[in-house]
């Protein structure tokens, strides 16, 4: 009999935490209603009144990632500029304990997602929103001069993602060769080369860099 609709909502918190502990443990890999069920302490067959196919498990989870890190604790947002995009992107890489683990959820996600159409799209659609985050921050960049007047803030942002994501793509599988303090510098260093050369023929420093946040 499936749960009655008070209960299926008193239900639902203690089944996102059993599958965010499924993920912690095991990534996406490792995502089965039995591991889910097993985490709960109880029956296959109660969570298939949830999750009635193993897409709408792997749907719920890829939504319930994007909700924890909408949600984690963010640095300060400066006002405008460069400084505000090296903050946002800063808050992507696996810097601290947590963010390692979320990222590792994450690329454990692609393999599932690119087998599926649907699922293809919707993680094309949360890279959109990010790109579409950052875009603004370099316009305003462009119009305090920390940019070339010529830059083109979309092509930047997408820009901005790939390289951020490949840095962590590299740290999650190298920690020894990429440190905190040398995924800090290479962004920095990035964020540098895309700023306008000083008079004196050199580049910029990023706004922050040196900062430790």
């Amino acid at each position: 009999m499936p749960p009655a609709p008070g209960d299926r909502e008193a239900r639902r918190k203690d089944v996102s935490e059993a599958v965010w502990r499924v993920l912690a443990d095991k990534g996406f890999g490792g995502l089965t209603l039995r591991a889910v069920a097993a985490a709960m302490g109880v029956s296959t067959g109660m969570l298939m009144h949830y999750f009635p196919t193993k897409r709408a498990l792997v749907t719920h989870a890829l939504d319930l990632l994007e909700k924890r890190t909408a949600e984690r604790p963010r640095r300060a947002r400066p006002a405008a500029g460069l400084a505000a995009v090296r903050a946002v992107l800063m808050d992507i890489l696996p810097l601290t304990p947590g963010d390692t683990a979320r990222n590792r959820i994450w690329v454990s996600s692609w393999d599932l997602s690119l087998a599926d159409d649907g699922l293809t799209t919707e993680q094309a659609d949360r890279y959109s929103r990010l790109r579409s985050t950052i875009r603004p921050h370099l316009a305003a960049a462009r119009e305090l001069g920390e940019l070339p007047a010529a830059a083109d803030p979309e092509q930047l942002a997408a820009t901005a993602v790939a390289f951020t994501h490949g840095l962590v793509v590299q740290a999650l599988f190298d920690p020894g060769r990429f440190p905190e303090d040398v995924q800090v510098a290479m962004l920095d260093d990035f964020l540098a080369s895309i700023a306008p050369p000083r008079p004196d023929g050199g580049t910029r420093p990023a706004p922050g860099a040196g900062v430790r946040s």
